[in-house]
């Protein structure tokens, strides 16, 4: 006997055997069990998903030797007949290959003729939406007042070419995608019955490349058990269907979780090593996040499907909810702008990188290495270097020191601080005077100038008395931090991306110690939660040396906000650069001239420094 296939041999044969569409079938049997029967049916929906079985299996219902009912007996000549697909009383027509007019008339000449067998005659037209016009208008009246001996059962996966005169004539029934939560238990079932090993991510891979067709996951099915020798296992599944290894995607989100860029080259120079499908790998990587996402927003619905429920519940506590969200975004329109790209990997590593460059902490700078140095520099002094990034390193804290001495200054400017030789003076000559230095650092915040962050240390400074005024510098200036002076330096404390949006409208409402209480405007508190608190007090701890206690309440400011601040000297210098075009001769000149006209819109200040 020949090997009949999955989907032909385990196609429903009763309404109860049927996965899935229980909207459908639940109008169907009660129309049938209380003899509400429609004359036209309109099955809708995509490939596989019971359309034509629906239809039959409502033919054998009408057609039953025992009566009308939901149930059909299934062993009646009617219904073998049926099952078999040679009752005479049924006819299928498909409609693709037989679309003219003549065919339609002639299909239609038989109706007015009682069933030769059954007690209905029942037209089963599939894919209805390929027929002609023509075919439409020829068939309009009889499907809108038929003999009571016919049923029109009518099957379309593009209900949307229909005229709405066909529409109006039938019920409507469309039939919903298969979840893959479905399809792997419905093929658990099929293959436990066929006596066939199986390993259930194999059917997840399964499930989720059929997209919502349960004939396509049968023939799938079929497909692997050839190609495993009569067994469905994840390794040849995912070799059949060159599905991208899971393990590729999670060492790329650790990667990207650690802000390790080395280890994400690494990942994805292996990955091309197996010839990998780069969009694949995108979209593998977006499926991770949604779960990653599931996991951090409703922990408890995080589903095993691969067995790796703990790697993902693992991602979701290392890697910030905001970040989640921002990945998927940029793995979106990186998958988008793949083909655009003049390389696969190429836009795949692009994509990548811009995850790590865009989120909120940005991307870590590599550290610096220090030149040796040779007894020879000591005859001929260097300039000194000036790192690129705050550094604890003794040489770079007189850059703090100016920075600290800037806070309460009003007006900008580039000169060095004048008090800081007779600080390091103080602090130098002995450790009982730091008490003195301190009150000198402090008078000399009081009328220090801004000192910008590339402006060199003094050379005579020696390297152990800068590392000893340091602390000193920052606790004077934590000392002296209040609302006007977070409004004034932000930009100081190094906030960045998200946490620095959320940051800059923030109030310094009160300092008392070691404790900071913020008050965030509640109309920008959309994306807040208690993440950003635990970064924002890491943060300052880092840049001031000293454990600190930051709360942050949502309300409304009382004082000027950062972003507020920054906002209201733009817009200062915006008006000022407008009224000096407005005065400048030479623009009166060009317009009595020539009739130019101005255009105030583009105007814009040469110079913004309201971020200084």
């Amino acid at each position: 006997m020949s090997y009949q296939v999955l989907a032909r041999k385990w196609r429903p044969k009763t309404f109860r055997e049927m996965v899935g569409q229980e909207h459908v079938l639940k109008a169907l049997i009660n129309a049938l069990d209380h003899d509400r029967l429609h004359h036209a049916y309109l099955f809708t929906g995509t490939r596989g998903v019971g359309k034509t079985t629906i239809a039959r299996i409502l033919a054998k219902c009408l057609n039953c030797e025992s009566g009308v009912s939901s149930e059909p007996c299934g062993v009646c000549g009617a219904c073998l007949e049926i099952a078999e697909g040679r009752f005479i009383d049924l006819i299928e027509v498909d409609a693709a290959s037989r679309t003219k007019v003549e065919d339609t008339r002639e299909l239609l000449e038989n109706v007015q003729y009682a069933p030769s067998r059954g007690r209905f005659k029942i037209y089963l037209i599939d894919e209805v939406h390929m027929l002609s016009t023509h075919s439409f208008n020829a068939l309009l009246k009889t499907l809108e007042e038929p003999p009571p001996h016919v049923k029109f059962l009518l099957a379309t996966t593009d209900p949307q070419k229909l005229p709405a005169t066909i529409l109006s004539r039938c019920l409507q029934f469309h039939l919903k995608n298969m979840t893959p939560e479905r399809i792997v238990a419905h093929l658990a079932n099929v293959l436990t019955q066929e006596v066939i090993a199986f390993e259930e991510p194999a059917l997840w891979q399964l499930g989720r490349a059929a997209d919502g067709s349960m004939r396509d996951a049968l023939s799938l099915t079929d497909q692997a058990v050839a190609f495993g020798s009569g067994k469905v296992l994840e390794a040849d599944v995912r070799a059949m269907l060159g599905s991208i290894d899971q393990g590729i995607v999670y060492e790329l989100l650790e990667a990207l979780a650690a802000t390790d860029g080395p280890q994400l080259m690494a990942v994805v120079a292996r990955a091309a090593e197996q010839a990998t499908d780069y969009a694949g790998v995108l979209e593998e990587l977006l499926l991770l996040l949604h779960r990653v996402a599931v996991a951090q927003a409703v922990p408890e619905a995080v589903d095993n499907s691969s067995g790796d429920r703990e790697r993902i519940v693992a991602l979701a506590a290392q890697l910030p909810a905001e970040d989640t969200q921002l990945f998927y975004q940029m793995g979106l329109l990186g998958r988008r702008d793949l083909p655009l790209a003049p390389d696969p990997r190429v836009g795949l590593e692009m994509t990548l990188l811009r995850m790590l460059a865009f989120r909120p902490q940005g991307m870590p700078r590599p550290p610096r290495e220090r030149a040796p140095v040779e007894a020879s520099s000591l005859k001929k002094p260097e300039p000194a270097r000036v790192e690129s990034a705050p550094t604890r390193e003794p040489v770079a804290t007189v850059t703090q020191i100016h920075r600290a001495a800037a806070v309460l200054a009003a007006q900008p400017a580039v000169e060095p601080m004048p008090a800081s030789r007779p600080v390091l003076q103080a602090v130098s000559s002995s450790p009982a005077a730091q008490p003195r230095a301190a009150e000198a650092l402090q008078a000399a915040y009081a009328a220090a100038p801004v000192v910008p962050e590339t402006v060199a240390p003094e050379p005579s400074a020696p390297e152990t008395v800068v590392a000893e005024i340091a602390p000193l510098a920052d606790k004077v200036l934590l000392g002296m931090l209040d609302g006007r002076v977070w409004a004034e330096r932000f930009n100081v404390f190094g906030f960045g991306g998200v946490l620095g949006t959320i940051a800059s409208h923030c109030e310094l409402r009160q300092r008392d110690g070691a404790r900071l209480t913020f008050v965030l405007d509640s109309r920008h508190a959309a994306f807040f939660d208690n993440s950003h608190v635990q970064r924002i007090q890491e943060q300052l701890c880092g840049y001031f040396a000293q454990a600190l206690t930051v709360s942050i309440d949502v309300g409304q400011p009382q004082a000027e906000t950062p972003h507020a601040r920054r906002e209201r000297l733009r817009a200062e210098r915006l008006a000022a650069a407008r009224a000096a075009i407005l005065a400048d001769p030479n623009i009166h000149l060009l317009q009595e001239s020539f009739g130019a006209q101005l255009d105030e819109a583009s105007i814009e200040p040469v110079h913004d420094q309201t971020s200084q």
